[in-house]
């Protein structure tokens, strides 16, 4: 597994978010929830994002052992993504950050763009 990125830590939230900081790699987890993806489809699911962002984000989710990346020898090649059982706790405990989330829209009246009917779903 990976060492953590930016200690010392003051606390365990903090360690935490360490493994799931910025914008992508909640999604990313969010996405992989539902089943796995091949790079296109996860790139497609997820508007904005570019291939080296997607790339690089999958790559510390993989070193932090969150996500498992399965390359088939075909031709083309064919290369998978998944949650592993550690990126699978994960999702579940960020679950209650999405309801907050989901709830906040809802006093906001922010409708989701894109995806499941909330990001905690």
């Amino acid at each position: 597994m990976r060492r953590m990125r930016n200690p010392p830590y003051i606390c365990a939230l903090d360690a935490a978010m360490d493994v799931v900081e910025g914008k992508w790699k909640a999604l990313i987890l969010w996405a992989l929830d539902e089943r796995l993806h091949r790079f296109g489809e996860l790139r497609r699911s997820l508007p904005g994002i570019s291939e080296k962002v997607l790339t690089q984000q999958l790559r510390d989710l993989e070193a932090d052992g969150i996500v498992r990346r399965t390359v088939f020898e075909e031709t083309p090649p064919r290369v998978e993504y998944e949650l592993t059982k550690t990126g699978a706790e994960l999702y579940a405990a960020l679950e209650g950050l999405g309801e907050w989330g989901d709830r906040r829209m809802r006093q906001l009246d922010i409708v989701p763009t894109h995806g499941k009917e909330q990001a905690g779903a």
